[in-house]
């Protein structure tokens, strides 16, 4: 009998940087946290939500540049 260990691939959030937060549709982040799906950002990177931004996080500025020419 022979024992194989299979390394998981580490997962980022995005190209950005490991702690840089981006804009997704808020429906869908409850259900990526729960099930595990991947959400689309604006800036168009796709990833799992592993975390909760808090106030005064980094934004991916792509993301940040799309909301903010949403609002005006």
């Amino acid at each position: 009998m022979s024992t194989e260990v299979l390394e998981r691939p580490e997962l980022k959030d995005a190209d950005t940087g490991p702690e840089m937060f981006h804009y997704v549709r808020k429906e869908k982040i409850a259900e990526s946290a729960v099930m595990g799906t991947f959400v689309v950002a604006l800036c168009g990177e796709t990833f799992p939500v592993t975390k909760a931004a808090k106030p005064g996080s980094p934004v991916c500025p792509k993301c940040k540049e799309i909301y903010d020419s949403y609002r005006e």
